[in-house]
């Protein structure tokens, strides 16, 4: 049951007077993300690269569904990849339904038979289509390769099954045990099931998290002990008997936290004998790379250029982080001892993150070993440094006071990284720009100079890459460029947002104003109603997440509709602000407030809106309101309740409300490693739990959470609830059955609608009005 009451307590609520007229739903609803995502054409191009490594494929949103499009940039040829209308014909005959042309029910496939045929999925039918002669073979999918890792060679796979790892060729029967000592919670290359995975599905057959080398001979497999760590328990109530689930979850200063490790499996010997068709293939050689110093964290990837072998399968790398983050080593394995050591590393007072928090991709070793190319912030900034094979700094890459991102493309003949860059060229500093440099650190090229966020991908021949750049109110624009100097080859798509007008849609206002110290420049956005009467005051809401690995912003490129588009519809100003503390500026910045995560920016937020207000003088300051979700969630109640004279609703979803009973890894990572002070008792994490602000609350507080919610349990709201009661506070509380972290619903946006209607805006909502989401 979802309502205002938490077991037998009613919050009474006392409605301001209902001056204002009620607002149109319906016209916010048409600004929602998933009703404005059908509204563009050309704003999506995700290059799928082929053989060869310059061609591509990509699935083009038009006016009416979708289009398949083929790109080769060395025969400058671009076309639909197949004809549209003779494989819908082609599937309508196969399955005895009709299907539409424009809106293919698929929106990706795989290449068989050489590229003269596709397959993939509609529903529960595997589809099986020559593009050539267009005719399709329709089956049942009695193969789900989800389960799967498949081999570079595509002849074997590995799944999972009772804790331990199996092998067997691509599509067979008969398996053979690769490993024998998994057990529950500490199994080979699967973690502990998720409680609302296990709600959904009581058997879940989740691919293992192995990487396969190169020669497919060998593979890297990860395995957690978390036999001893306490658990975090669950109940779902919409069962006649209600259902208990756990998981392991270790806090901030536990004891007992998880524990990764690696295994590398020889399968030279299986796999010959499972070729020769021997039955009794031996088991493989299976060594346990013993990571010193202990890693807090295992950082175990294998996309793109931090790929954990080398390209002759005889070394991998991995990176670790220690116990609240504060070392990071990239240590090489050898693949057949299990030897160790390493090659680059950072240490710090506060944390050093690395950039998988920031932007994947973030070092890079050469072939012969003999180079490393490394992320550092050690001088303040986000920088690339090269090591030798001896873990030794030979040089600043790159330098300045502006940060580095993504590693794209190392051309290790020419000695030469193509990588992203932001704040270094005028205009908006969160700009991303893709440049070139050699390792040297000399010869840095700009090599897309449009003043814009670029979203890049690179071809696997490194000859190439697709460049999509749009900004906050500007519509994407995707071309094709060479490598070697940016030059592009072609236009690609260039978005078409007529119909988005037409709904209504008017773009978000970046701004630029002082933090709290005010001197430093802090940047968001602002959404405002449509036909804003400057004599009319509006009361403002804002949008946060507090990051810190993440601003409230989010990304600066094109924004097309969201819930802070459709609150701007009702009536209210909204803004969300990078404040101190996030990312993609200097470490200081970053770290801001390290170790006083009750911070949350806030004050940098009352800062912006003051000097909002008197930019814009029909803002309200009278009538703010907040709202966010997960650390938005804590953060806008710590809001409410830390600043109670300034803030006057807050709606906070699914809220980590005291990081000391949220997952080790965040708080250590941003609060510290939990210290008492012997004199007091108190641990460095108690001044920031919101439940302490109880007795603060003069506003209106809604509070959401799932009570499934295994990433952030719902104890943390109820904790704030039982102090709010104590502190005899009226509150309203909405808890959603069944529901994990996520709480994107129509119900939940309504109600958050509905609440800053009523109490901030002194209105009345329409009653029960329905969101509809849209199908398919």
């Amino acid at each position: 049951m979802i309502g205002r009451a938490m077991l037998a307590l009613t919050c009474v609520l006392v409605a301001l007077p209902a001056s204002a007229q009620a607002p149109d739903y319906s016209r916010a609803e048409r600004l929602l993300g998933w009703n404005t995502s059908s509204l563009i054409a050309g704003d999506e191009v995700n290059p799928r690269w082929m053989s060869g490594g310059n061609r591509f494929w990509y699935r083009n949103k038009t006016g009416t569904g979708a289009e398949f499009v083929l790109v080769d940039p060395v025969r400058g040829t671009k076309g639909l990849l197949f004809d549209h209308n003779r494989l819908a014909s082609a599937m309508s005959m196969a399955n005895d339904t009709a299907y539409n042309p424009d809106k293919l029910p698929f929106s990706s496939f795989d290449f068989l038979r050489n590229e003269t045929a596709i397959e993939f999925r509609v529903g529960k039918k595997r589809f099986d289509c020559d593009i050539r002669q267009y005719s399709c073979m329709v089956g049942d999918t009695t193969y789900d390769d989800s389960p799967y890792a498949l081999s570079p060679d595509s002849a074997w796979e590995v799944f999972s099954r009772d804790y331990n790892l199996w092998l067997r060729s691509k599509g067979g029967r008969d398996s053979v045990q690769l490993t024998t000592d998994g057990v529950e919670f500490f199994a080979y290359g699967t973690g502990t099931p998720q409680p609302t995975q296990l709600l959904r599905n009581p058997a879940p057959r989740p691919r293992p998290n192995v990487v396969w080398s190169p020669d497919s001979r060998k593979l890297v497999v990860s395995r957690t002990d978390e036999r001893n760590v306490l658990h975090m328990h669950y109940i779902s109530y919409t069962s006649p008997r209600p259902r208990h689930f756990e998981k392991p979850y270790a806090l901030p200063g536990d004891s007992v936290v998880a524990l990764p490790s690696l295994h590398v499996l020889d399968l030279t010997e299986t796999l010959a004998a499972l070729k020769a068709d021997n039955v009794a293939a031996p088991a493989p050689k299976n060594i346990r790379v013993e990571l010193d110093p202990v890693p807090f964290r295992l950082s175990f990837s294998s996309s793109g250029l931090d790929s954990l072998w080398s390209s002759n399968s005889d070394r991998l790398h991995v990176t670790t982080y220690t116990r609240g983050a504060k070392k990071l080593l990239l240590t090489e394995i050898d693949a057949a001892t299990g030897v160790q050591r390493i090659v680059a590393g950072d240490s710090a007072k506060t944390n050093v993150i690395g950039q998988e928090y920031v932007e994947p991709k973030s070092w890079y070793v050469t072939r012969d070993g003999n180079d490393v190319i490394w992320w550092s912030e050690r001088d303040g900034w986000a920088h690339l440094w090269l090591y030798d094979r001896g873990g030794n700094v030979k040089n600043e890459i790159t330098t300045g006071a502006w940060p580095t991102g993504r590693l794209h493309w190392v051309d290790e003949a020419k000695r030469q990284i193509w990588f992203i860059g932001r704040g270094r060229e005028p205009g908006n500093i969160y700009y991303g720009f893709l440049y070139r440099i050699n390792f040297d650190g000399s010869g840095l090229t700009l090599l897309t100079p449009e003043p814009a966020d670029h979203e890049i991908s690179f071809s696997p021949s490194g000859q190439f890459f697709v460049d999509t750049y749009s900004t906050i109110d500007t519509p994407p624009i995707t071309v094709l460029r060479r490598a070697v100097d940016g030059t592009i080859v072609r236009e690609l798509e260039r978005a078409d947002i007529s119909r988005l007008g037409e709904a209504g849609w008017q773009p978000a206002q970046p701004f630029r104003v002082k933090a709290r110290d005010g001197i430093t420049d802090i940047f968001g956005l602002m959404y405002l109603p449509p036909n804003v009467d400057p004599a009319k005051k509006y009361p403002i809401i804002e949008n946060i997440y507090p990051g810190p690995f993440v601003g409230s912003v989010g990304t600066w490129d094109f924004k097309s509709g969201g819930e802070t588009f459709s609150l701007a519809q009702l009536g209210f100003v909204v803004v969300q602000i990078d404040h101190m503390g996030t990312r993609y500026r200097s470490k200081a910045f970053h770290d801001n407030y390290y170790g006083n995560m009750g911070d949350n920016g806030i004050p940098d937020h009352i800062a912006a809106l003051k000097q909002l207000a008197v930019m814009y003088p029909f803002i309200d300051l009278e009538r703010v309101g907040i709202f966010g979700h997960s650390g938005g969630g804590f953060a806008s109640t710590d809001a409410i309740l830390r600043y109670p004279d300034f803030y006057k609703v807050a709606v906070s979803g699914s809220g980590n409300h005291d990081n000391a009973t949220y997952g080790d890894y965040w708080g250590e990572t941003y609060q510290g490693l939990m210290t008492k002070d012997p004199k007091t008792g108190k641990t460095n994490y108690e001044s920031q739990a919101n439940r302490l602000l109880a007795g603060n609350l003069k506003g209106h507080l809604l509070l959401m959470t799932g009570d499934m919610d295994d990433n952030v349990h719902p104890a943390m709201t109820i904790q704030v609830i039982d102090a709010l009661i104590k502190a005899n506070k009226d509150f309203d509380f909405i808890i959603a059955p069944d529901r994990g972290h996520g709480l994107n619903e129509p119900y939940f946006i309504r109600r958050r609608w509905d609440y800053f209607v009523r109490y901030l805006m002194g209105a009345e909502p329409p009653r029960e009005y329905e969101i509809r989401r849209p199908t398919g």
